[in-house]
């Protein structure tokens, strides 16, 4: 009797062990979960959607990245707005800001058609931009940090084996599966739209500027850059929207890479003093030289923020699959090409502090 008295009295205290011990990893799981490196940290985090929804769209998860500042804050909620409502699939958004932008933020995106869109929000601390980019005193106010966020792909986004990352200047018209499904070539990290991929954009990209080759971008007259010996007339490509393999990356230390250009820029001023376009297209060029895979044109049609989107034709607009206003006109700001397209997508701010100050005129043909 003692002894199974004993046994017993074992096997309940084995049990309780047991039990105490996958507790403790469980949150040992959610507290390591819940920080990153380099001072990107997650703020919050909706895990799953209603169970109509989920029924209604695929398992499939994909991570979509997306850095949101607080003066373009209807740009990102639109473009998110738009993948949203394109797909099936189980979209997750990384969204990228500041940490002054993320209460207005979590408001727009809880007082919206977005309320039941999985999201995690990322406060991308500016500091770790020190010493890597070149800060006029004079135009500090011009500095956007957050545009090098996507350099940070694998501490944003640390579990996942690929990503998406857009702009905040896009509309999505289709489903964003087929954008995540880009094939990557073997030991290829990323995969961009080229500036010379397609005979639309050629003429688009040429009638922007001198934005279609690696001329418009380095310096070619600094040794460091010849030394490279990457050909000058090289078709460029744009890093506003691009599929990256996360393994790969980190495989190939890219992060490192592209800080290691940007502090070198730092000292050597490598950047054309022409230079079209942004600040972190050049660093992508050089270490991405003839080592990226390429995504459909239509995935990634530009300039509508330029004089040149005044060459599309409505039929050519409403057949892209997405629609990118980079250039100086954004189509909340300033007139923009086919800006009423933009509008469909864009949710109004419950606080009012983002308007569309803009009055387009163009027509959009819906056929």
């Amino acid at each position: 009797v003692n002894i199974s008295i004993l046994i017993v009295a074992v096997v309940i205290f084995v049990l309780v062990l047991h039990h105490n011990f996958l507790s403790l990893s469980d949150f040992l799981k959610r507290e390591l979960s819940d920080s990153s490196p380099l001072g990107l940290q997650p703020i919050d985090f909706i895990p799953a959607a209603p169970q109509r929804l989920t029924d209604e769209r695929n398992d499939k998860e994909i991570s979509v990245v997306i850095a949101a500042s607080d003066e373009r804050l209807g740009g990102a909620i639109a473009a998110m707005n738009s993948i949203y409502h394109h797909t099936r699939s189980n979209v997750v958004f990384h969204i990228v800001t500041l940490n002054d932008t993320v209460d207005h933020l979590r408001l727009w995106l809880s007082s919206s058609a977005l309320k039941n869109m999985r999201y995690r929000i990322l406060d991308f601390d500016p500091r770790v931009l020190e010493g890597k980019v070149q800060v006029d005193p004079q135009k500090a106010d011009s500095f956007k940090p957050l545009t090098f966020a996507r350099f940070y792909l694998p501490s944003l986004v640390p579990h996942a084996e690929k990503v998406i990352y857009v702009d905040d200047d896009v509309i999505v018209q289709d489903d964003i599966l087929e954008l995540y499904n880009t094939p990557l070539k073997p030991g290829h990290a990323a995969a961009f739209s080229d500036d010379c991929d397609s005979t639309t954009n050629k003429v688009a990209v040429r009638g922007a500027g001198n934005q279609y080759n690696y001329i418009g971008f380095l310096d070619y007259k600094k040794e460091t850059i010849r030394k490279l010996a990457m050909k000058a007339n090289t078709c460029s490509f744009n890093p506003g929207v691009f599929v990256a393999n996360l393994t790969e990356w980190k495989l190939q230390n890219i992060t490192k890479q592209l800080e290691k250009w940007m502090a070198l820029n730092v000292v050597e001023e490598l950047y054309s003093k022409t230079l079209a376009g942004s600040v972190t297209t050049p660093p992508l060029l050089i270490v991405f030289y003839k080592q990226h895979s390429s995504i459909d044109p239509m995935w990634n049609v530009r300039h509508l923020g330029s004089s040149a989107g005044k060459r599309y034709s409505p039929q050519f607009v409403k057949a892209a699959k997405l629609l990118h206003w980079n250039g100086h006109f954004k189509p909340w700001g300033r007139t923009a090409s086919y800006a009423e397209v933009w509008e469909k997508w864009y949710i109004p701010d419950p606080t009012g502090k983002f308007s569309l100050i803009r009055r387009h005129s163009e027509a959009y043909e819906a056929k």
